[in-house]
């Protein structure tokens, strides 16, 4: 089911992490109120091999009632934009990767962190938002009780600050800054990590065999034109080809997971068609 733009709609994902988290509270409450459970099932770092489930299962615990309400009401304000825009396969490994990032933050920098329990979902509502403002970064969001809307962008920056500074400072207060931030980190790889290692990896010059993303230009030669231009037939059933793949990719990954060289493409052949007599 497609996001429709509805405040109250939430999509496939975003209800089932709703529903889980909401269970795994209740029965915090009733059933399972004995320390056992964030001991067994929540992060620290130095009993990760004894308990390597915990590593994504500290991310369905919370302390109390307020914790688990900011983090969903997080998730549901960011996550159904996130997840249509992604695709629901996506936004759920940005999910999980999120809250791997910050168990992995913590363990690697115990030093810094300490050696206590860590439950909550916020590493991996904080990647979601990271989503949310990689795509949408001057979106305004209402924050009460501010009586004007913030951009997205500001909002990330200040909740990133919250958690440097009282690392920063030294600050013992009980709550898993190094987590939240190594979320914002492995949601960031996750998204613009393959981006970024292209980008790297077009410094160096091709090999004269290599394949390459079939370019507009590339399938422009004399004869006939078509929507295309003035091409062979072998040349358009190319770029036939190529628009029917970057299609099918949005159709599975979202069209966030389109290069710019695909972005590039892609709106080029629309141009063409529009201008087809």
């Amino acid at each position: 089911m497609r996001y429709d733009g509805s405040p109250l709609f939430l999509t496939r994902w975003v209800r089932r992490l709703l529903v889980a988290n909401g269970i795994v509270y209740l029965l915090q409450l009733t059933i399972f109120t004995s320390p056992w459970l964030a001991e067994v099932f929540g992060f620290r770092p130095s009993a990760v091999l004894a308990h390597p489930w915990s590593l994504l299962s500290y991310a369905f615990l919370h302390h109390d009632f307020l914790h688990i309400f900011f983090n969903m009401l997080a998730l549901f304000m960011f996550g159904p934009m996130v997840e249509d825009r992604l695709g629901s396969a996506r936004f759920a490994r940005l999910y999980g990767a999120s809250a791997l990032g910050g168990a992995a933050s913590s363990l690697a920098l115990v030093p810094l962190a300490g050696d206590g329990v860590i439950i909550g979902a916020s590493a991996a509502v904080f990647g979601v938002m990271l989503g949310f403002v990689l795509e949408w970064p001057d979106a305004p969001i209402f924050v009460f009780p501010l009586p004007f809307p913030v951009k997205a962008k500001w909002l990330i920056l200040f909740f990133a600050a919250v958690n440097v500074l009282p690392l920063a400072l030294q600050v013992q207060d009980g709550v898993a800054h190094l987590a939240h931030l190594g979320g914002f980190g492995a949601a960031f790889l996750y998204l613009r990590g393959g981006a970024l290692l292209r980008g790297v990896r077009r410094r160096t010059p091709p090999a004269p065999d290599a394949a390459v993303l079939v370019h507009p230009s590339a399938v422009q030669t004399s004869g006939q034109a078509g929507p295309f231009g003035a091409s062979r037939p072998d040349a358009d059933a190319k770029a036939l080809e190529e628009v029917d793949r970057v299609l099918d990719k949005i159709s599975a990954d979202g069209l966030s997971s389109l290069t710019t060289e695909e972005r590039r493409f892609l709106d080029e052949m629309s141009k063409r068609f529009k201008q087809e007599p």
